[in-house]
């Protein structure tokens, strides 16, 4: 431990700690704006300046360890004006269009110039003339905003491992910009939105789509079908001032019903059924000897991008089974329309998704028409969906609980928990047990595959059989996984693993692209604990045990990798270029 300093408050904190968070301690906030807690610390912006006492020297409060005895000043009339000239600097290369902004409300740097009271711009203005990046259906790039605090490119290089964002140019004309100067589509980008997650202002933001959600739920002819992710029910509520993890199902219903839909279900009905096709499928990959092994989990869009993009060899290893959303937009259009005799021309299916990446996925391939049309024809991410429900005029914090609608919306709890790491594995164990030894779990809670570690292995008993799995989150994290199974194959080698469960975004959809900002593994922490509450209140804790999943198997498709389900359910993936010319 280090015993320090700040304002004369005496603080103790771990050895290798920056100043940022020994102030913290003592409830002393420094202004950073190119620091993020996910990234590792590089002083770019030079907001977080502190003094170090009896010295001239200056610190940069995000990079700057704590040593014994040190004694920090962070906020006095000099280092106020040194970061107000910082902000005005930075300002005078940045347009002014805060109204018209995707982030009017919730940018950093317009709150920072609120806090130091800029009411005018001391230096000339200097703005860039680049064009928006609007190539992707996910994110949208706007280059005349960027601050070059650099958060995208570290996010996009070091926590997944893709390379699509750096820094091109030198000096004043230095941009962030796609890898290789690309269009952002044509780069290896894989639309997961982290980027947008983490950049501080409006450079980065998700393509907005409520404009047509608001045309359809106004068209008398389209018959408005909305579902929600997992993960969007413990965070949508951060929105709207409510505690970090509060779950908020029966309120999301109640507000989808005063906005004007017509059928409120849930993508954890279809998380139970990729459970039981994805279950199904391993528990014959691993008796049958027919399939790949490992299996991994397909759910993620971004993860499924970035396989065909940089591991195309693994993919006779994917499982087959489209991610919940799809699924929920192919039984909507052919199950859900039957039942209730509804031409399925008319339907026009909404799910509200934590992930940017989302946006791309339902457009990927043919294989996301099964029904005959798109399965799903628009994606709203949490931070679109927020920003509905308060321009329509809903006090979301009062609303009463209302329940989903059937013959799609029932769930079981081993679903709600899709929305975090390690949850699919959890989820698909509780069934996968069941399926191979015809018996219950005595205990649901598989815990070996919870945490936040970046990979996580271990050995699940079946009854005498060892299943190993492993989990990763974060893109970054994967490659190990993969060269660990490359490897044992080239070798002849039995594969390390039998089963493995990859999302792309750190915590899993908790901390999705599409996700309220400013998340922390505070934040994420509670998020995944509201989920789990979600799951131990459950009157269903395993998949196969909802009685609707029960119900959709009997009246039509089946059993799970029949036929129906096959043509419904189910994809397939192609190699893609990592780079498109």
């Amino acid at each position: 431990m280090i015993h320090m300093k700040i304002n004369g408050m005496p603080v103790e904190i771990e050895a290798g700690s920056n100043i940022l968070a020994a102030a913290k301690k003592v409830n002393v906030n420094i202004p950073t704006l190119c620091y993020h807690p996910d990234l590792p610390a590089w002083a770019a912006c030079g907001l977080c300046v502190v003094k170090q006492e009896n010295s001239p020297k200056l610190l940069r409060a995000c990079a700057a360890p704590v040593v014994e005895n040190l004694s920090v000043i962070t906020h006095d009339a000099e280092l106020y004006q040194i970061r107000k000239t910082v902000l005005e600097m930075i300002l005078s290369t940045h347009p002014s269009s805060c109204l018209t902004c995707g982030r009017n409300g919730t940018c950093e740097l317009q709150r920072f110039a609120a806090e130091f009271g800029i009411r005018e711009q001391p230096y000339e203005i200097r703005l860039t003339d680049l064009p928006k990046d609007t190539s992707t259906t996910s994110i949208v790039l706007d280059p005349t905003k960027c601050i070059k605090c650099g958060r995208c490119v570290q996010v996009c290089q070091q926590l997944q491992g893709v390379y699509a964002l750096e820094f091109i140019g030198r000096g004043d004309n230095t941009v962030v910009s796609p890898a290789a100067g690309l269009p952002l589509n044509d780069s290896p980008c894989i639309k997961c939105g982290q980027c947008s997650a983490h950049c501080p202002v409006g450079a980065i933001f998700e393509k907005d789509d409520t404009r047509e959600f608001v045309r359809a739920i106004s068209n008398p002819d389209k018959h408005v079908v909305v579902q929600i992710a997992p993960a969007v029910r413990v965070a949508l509520g951060e929105a709207f001032n409510l505690p970090v993890g509060t779950i908020t199902t029966g309120r999301i219903y109640s507000a989808l019903r005063r906005l004007g839909v017509d059928k409120v279900f849930d993508t954890n009905f279809s998380a139970d059924l990729t459970i039981m096709e994805e279950g199904t499928e391993l528990v014959k990959r691993l008796t049958t000897g027919v399939g790949a092994i490992p299996q991994i989990t397909s759910c993620c869009p971004a993860w499924t991008d970035y396989m065909e993009k940089y591991y195309p060899d693994m993919i006779p290893n994917f499982s087959t089974a489209k991610s919940p959303m799809m699924m929920q937009g192919a039984i909507t259009k052919t199950y859900y329309a039957q039942k209730a005799n509804i031409d399925p021309a008319k339907i026009f299916s909404v799910a509200i998704m934590p992930c940017t990446a989302k946006k791309f996925e339902i457009s990927r391939d043919e294989n996301m028409y099964a029904s005959g049309f798109a399965d799903v024809d628009l994606v709203l991410t949490t931070r679109e969906f927020a920003r509905l429900i308060k321009a329509s005029g809903i006090d979301f914090a009062v609303l009463h609980d209302e329940p989903a609608d059937s013959p799609i919306g029932m769930y079981a709890g081993a679903a709600t928990i899709f929305g975090n790491t390690g949850g699919v594995m959890e989820a698909a164990i509780r069934t996968a047990y069941t399926l191979i030894t015809g018996e219950e779990l005595a205990d649901v809670n598989i815990t070996a595959v919870r945490g936040m570690d970046g990979v996580r292995t271990g050995e699940v008993d079946v009854k005498g059989t060892k299943v190993r799995v492993a989990v990763a989150h974060g893109m970054a994290n994967v490659s190990t996984l993969l060269e660990e199974i490359r490897s044992a194959r080239e070798q002849g080698a039995e594969p390390p693993y039998h089963f493995i469960e990859v999302m792309a975004c750190r915590g899993g959809c908790v901390a999705g692209g599409g996700q309220p900002y400013a998340t922390t593994d505070d934040i994420r922490g509670k998020r995944i604990a509201g989920l789990y509450t979600d799951d131990e209140k459950s009157v269903y804790r395993c998949s196969h045990n909802n009685p609707e999943i029960k119900q959709i198997y009997a009246d039509f498709l089946e059993k799970p990798l029949s036929e129906k389900s096959h043509h419904l359910l189910h994809t397939t993936y192609t190699e893609r270029k990592i780079y498109k010319k």
